[in-house]
């Protein structure tokens, strides 16, 4: 009895953190995008986030442009 317990309790968290039983994002289209969009974006600045860490986003000496590296 105890396992079968278990085994409910343990599917039932598994069911409602995939959005099975209780969905993963709004019912409403509007604040739906909004959420999908603020996931999306998340995921996408890990990359600037990286560079700006490693600073590899930084201007190299062999761009086309000029860039002062003082104050003007």
């Amino acid at each position: 009895m105890r396992k079968l317990f278990l085994g409910l309790a343990f599917g039932m968290m598994i069911a409602a953190t995939s959005g099975c039983i209780l969905p993963a994002y709004s019912g409403d289209p509007t604040r739906r995008t909004q959420e999908l969009i603020y996931t999306s974006e998340n995921l996408r600045a890990i990359n600037d986030e990286w560079e700006r860490f490693w600073f590899l986003d930084q201007p190299t000496h062999c761009t086309p442009y000029r860039t002062h590296g003082g104050i003007i």
